[in-house]
């Protein structure tokens, strides 16, 4: 069985607020050199669900696809220090800085020239962007079922059943391999890296693309354009209630809540 999971290296997000700020110019975001990288929460659990299965089915092979402009190998490589087993780099400016319709084209054409697969497993959304378009983008393109937002994924012959949070309880959908499934956190604990998997990664040279390595992929106008890029504010209001005694402050402070619909 071949599976391929999709990783996307940004800015480590548990860096200081004060490390990102906006070119409005440009509306784009600028990072201090300072903040180390990181590969996206969500995919490092679409790591963690692929290798559950290929912890269950004898002959399992999971490769690593990641689209970049400047990968630090010790990062990208944690994947194959959990138990992955090969890694594929697209390192290219242009490709990278795409929109998401561009990134999911992109990273079709990587896929197809990897070759035959019976599952791709991608992060619900990235850390730094946060759009959740690229998973579903991507089926797609390769015209394959998707099946989104998992939170436990099984294999079950030539299917894959997943299930997702809704609402009221758990739904559990499936779909014929070959086919895409996005993962969510909620899946449960990433695996830690062994010392023999870091010794293991690094022995590991990834195959390295760029543009021509892929073919010759035209520049179209982009499906989306960032419109505006800005901070929010944070703004705050409170309100100290002082009673006579701790019990009154109690009952102002419920009395208060109780104005505001709040109990």
């Amino acid at each position: 069985m071949r599976i391929i999971v999709t990783a996307k290296q940004v800015p480590d997000p548990e860096a200081p607020q004060s490390s990102f700020s906006v070119d409005s110019a440009t509306n784009t975001v600028l990072v201090a050199g300072s903040v180390p990288a990181a590969i996206s929460d969500m995919d490092s659990y679409a790591a963690e669900a692929a290798l559950r299965i290929k912890d269950e089915v004898a002959d399992t092979k999971v490769s690593v696809l990641s689209l970049g402009k400047d990968h630090v190998l010790d990062v990208i490589k944690r994947p194959l220090a959990m138990g992955a087993d090969e890694l594929f780099l697209i390192q290219d400016e242009d490709l990278a800085n795409g929109d998401a319709i561009a990134i999911a084209n992109t990273l079709a054409t990587a896929i197809k020239k990897i070759g035959e697969f019976d599952l791709i497993m991608c992060g619900r959304q990235s850390a730094d962007l946060d759009q959740g378009i690229v998973g579903t983008a991507l089926a797609a393109i390769l015209g394959i079922p998707v099946l989104t937002n998992a939170v436990g994924v099984r294999l079950n012959d030539d299917w894959i059943e997943i299930d997702r949070i809704v609402e009221d309880g758990i739904d559990t959908v499936a779909a014929k391999l070959p086919a895409l499934v996005t993962v969510s956190n909620e899946i449960g604990a990433v695996r830690y890296a062994t010392m023999r998997g870091i010794m293991a990664a690094r022995k590991v040279q990834p195959t390295i693309w760029g543009k021509e390595d892929l073919g010759v992929i035209e520049e179209t106008d982009p499906f989306t354009t960032v419109v505006d890029l800005f901070a929010p504010e944070n703004t705050s209001n409170v309100e100290m209630l002082e009673g006579e005694s701790a019990a009154d402050s109690g009952r102002l402070l419920a009395q208060k809540l109780r104005e505001e619909r709040l109990i």
